[in-house]
């Protein structure tokens, strides 16, 4: 009985194009608005006040997330097809030479010459297939798997303002301090690097350690300002 090569172990999904912006998205989503919180209580303004504020900022930071990864991503996936269309007309216009050039690609990895040519012969003999090949060997990318930009956009405004409600939360709920809102705030940046370092097969502890004392630096730094300006206002 044959046994496939996979059926031993499996892999993630690491090109899908979510992971970034969910990561990205939760953690500026809880720090900025901690920060923000954290600033706007510290000029002694009323919790109506940081509660507006923090509603605001997750409103705008999560619109602004997803707009920028949207564009950011849109505009790479472009050049890569524009590239590989690039690829594409010298497959067309020039068989030979992309031949040669392929041959030469597995020459180089070790391959005896007479066969690196017939393994670029055949596999050049389906026009999809040899663009994907090229692709592959010299820009780094697959045609078919590239990533989408609607994901990413969903992605980072949901994850966003997933993180930029926690801070918020105690002051939904009737709190007039900003110390409920620090402790779940961190108890949610230290839960995230945890579970990001799940994913990448990071110590969860570390992970979530480095994101609290981050976390906690820039909620500190805020809230010494909004002291610092609240009273010089005054």
């Amino acid at each position: 009985m044959s046994v496939s090569a996979e059926a031993h172990h499996s892999h993630r999904d690491v090109n899908g194009g979510w992971l970034r912006p969910s990561v990205f998205g939760a953690m500026d989503g809880l720090v900025s608005n901690l920060g923000l919180i954290a600033g706007v209580a510290g000029s002694s303004a009323s919790s109506r006040a940081v509660a507006v504020a923090g509603l605001a900022g997750l409103a705008a930071g999560a619109f602004s997330m997803a707009a920028g990864e949207y564009t950011s991503v849109a505009s790479q996936r472009e050049l890569v097809e524009a590239e590989i269309e690039v690829e594409r007309r010298e497959l067309r216009r020039h068989p030979a030479d992309e031949l040669a050039e392929l041959t030469d690609v597995y020459i180089r990895r070790g391959v005896e010459p007479e066969l690196a040519r017939e393994v670029a012969r055949q596999l050049s003999a389906d026009p999809e297939q040899a663009l994907e090949i090229h692709a592959r060997e010299e820009l780094g990318v697959d045609p078919g798997d590239l990533p989408s930009p609607t994901v990413a956009a969903v992605s980072s405004f949901g994850s966003f303002a997933v993180g930029a409600v926690l801070p918020l939360l105690p002051y939904l709920l009737g709190a007039t301090a900003l110390w409920p809102a620090v402790a779940v705030a961190l108890v949610g940046l230290f839960l995230c690097g945890a579970v990001v370092a799940r994913l990448t097969a990071r110590p969860w502890w570390f992970s979530g350690l480095r994101q609290l004392v981050l976390g906690a630096a820039a909620a500190g730094v805020t809230y010494g300002l909004g002291a610092l300006f609240g009273t010089a206002l005054e």
